[in-house]
């Protein structure tokens, strides 16, 4: 795709449009955060940063680029880890996360309305205070609401309750024309022809800019345990996963987790885990309205868990030890990311019942080409977190054993049945495995959907399937 090259009449003509020269950044005033993401493995520097307050800013912005066929790639808090807002065509980067207010909080309806920038820790919190409950619980807890639509972010909690589309009652979106439209609303159903929101969802922000979101809430359970079951090995671990889905318990997290991820957290926290000495664990979470309640559950699955082999039954029945496990699980990732250089991730998913041959097959592969391989997942949708460090390889020899790695590894889910991402995107980085694990077909309907949506090509563009 051709675009105009970004000059100073562009640079004077959106500075008009913002009339606020502390919201837009040029030439030596962009700062290195904006050309990459949390993974930071791909960089680009854009010509120009605009940080927006509403969606008639992004409008005008929007307008003038497709009017000059210039890209723009939106952003939020760059946590992202597939490099979905790098802008790799430069362009315009459009900064979502002044727009972060709390607009409405619907108790009649059980809905919130935020704006894209408010952090999921935020609004977690701001609902927890009237008593209510936004169950999506990915891991980056400082990331947007916006980015978590973008993504459709899973995370821990949605064995029972789902991920973030299905918390999405509507979206204002600014669609790369600069049109201000709306999808969905606070109905709890709608037949009303395609479903324009749930392409949204996940799109990365490839189809639209979100800048305005309805999502649903659910009342807020009084009472939570944890179980942190240990087991001898991954493979007794895992396969108990599936007898506890069928034993019609509904956790709210099922986590896996094995030793050596474990002392990183310790080392990173500098706080020890209740327990390090087994090979691998479970992590159980249940909700509900009263111990009582739950109480029949944890015990149905404490029996199969021993029935299974695991060693122990560790409840965590105080607030300390609870906290003390989930931040150890919260903080995986960054006690990986610094424990070397650099990384790269694998999000895949795969069958519940094939997670434990995919981590093993992801251990065999750290001897087989020589490089540390370390992971942790939600067992109980079969998401898996694997990374691939750097430590203190050459920058050849790391291009060359992380492709050849990635290429195993997405080889393997491709065998099991799986798919590229469970919840982190395909963005920039991921496309050559999504391009391998779809039909043709398939990915010829997602670029007329793009090009339905965006027939210049000039939102986010080089990101999923363009």
């Amino acid at each position: 795709m051709k675009y105009k090259v970004f000059d100073e009449k562009d640079y004077l003509e959106i500075r008009d449009i913002i009339n606020d020269d502390e919201r837009v950044f040029y030439k030596e005033r962009i700062s290195e955060d904006y050309s990459h993401d949390e993974l930071g493995d791909i960089h680009c520097y854009p010509d120009i940063v605009v940080q927006v307050l509403s969606a008639e800013e992004v409008s005008k912005v929007m307008k003038y680029a497709y009017e000059n066929n210039i890209p723009v790639t939106p952003r939020g808090s760059g946590t992202g880890l597939v490099g979905a807002a790098v802008p790799v065509c430069k362009g315009i980067v459009i900064d979502m996360s002044r727009m972060n207010h709390i607009l409405e909080l619907d108790e009649e309806n059980l809905t919130v309305t935020v704006e894209p920038g408010v952090l999921l820790m935020e609004l977690s919190k701001f609902v927890e205070e009237h008593d209510l409950f936004y169950p999506p619980d990915p891991g980056e807890k400082t990331a947007t609401i916006g980015g978590n639509i973008n993504t459709n972010a899973g995370g821990m909690r949605a064995v029972k309750y789902g991920v973030t589309r299905d918390f999405v009652r509507g979206l204002e979106v600014v669609l790369p024309n600069g049109d201000i439209v709306e999808f969905g609303g606070k109905v709890v159903k709608n037949s009303s022809g395609y479903s324009m929101k749930d392409l949204i969802v996940g799109s990365e922000g490839t189809l639209g800019i979100v800048t305005k979101a309805i999502l649903k809430l659910l009342p807020l359970p009084k009472k939570a345990i944890s179980l942190l079951i240990p087991f001898p090995t991954l493979e007794q671990a895992i396969r108990t996963v599936p007898l506890i889905i069928k034993s019609k318990t509904i956790p709210t997290a099922i986590e896996f987790m094995q030793r050596e991820t474990i002392i990183d957290a310790e080392e990173f926290l500098g706080k020890k885990f209740p327990d390090n000495q087994s090979d691998a664990y479970l992590l159980l979470k249940f909700d509900g309205n009263s111990a009582e309640e739950i109480q029949a559950s944890f015990d149905k699955v404490a029996d199969i868990c021993l029935e299974q082999g695991a060693l122990d039954i560790l409840f965590a029945d105080t607030d300390e030890r609870n906290d003390s496990i989930w931040k150890a699980r919260g903080a995986f990732l960054e006690a990986i990311k610094a424990s070397t250089t650099l990384m790269d991730e694998v999000d895949v998913v795969v069958p519940r019942n094939k997670v434990s041959e995919m981590v093993e097959f992801s251990h065999q592969l750290q001897d087989k080409i020589g490089i540390r391989i370390k992971s942790f997942g939600h067992a109980g949708d079969g998401n898996l977190h694997i990374y691939v460090l750097k430590d203190n390889l050459t920058e050849e020899e790391w291009k060359k054993r992380l492709n050849l790695a990635m290429d195993e590894m997405y080889k393997k889910a491709r065998e099991l049945n799986g798919q590229v991402s469970g919840e982190h995107g395909i963005g920039y980085a991921k496309k050559p495995y999504l391009n391998q694990s779809l039909a043709p077909e398939i990915l010829e309907i997602m670029r007329g959907i793009k090009k339905a949506f965006d027939p210049k090509g000039i939102l986010n563009p080089g990101k999923v399937c363009q």
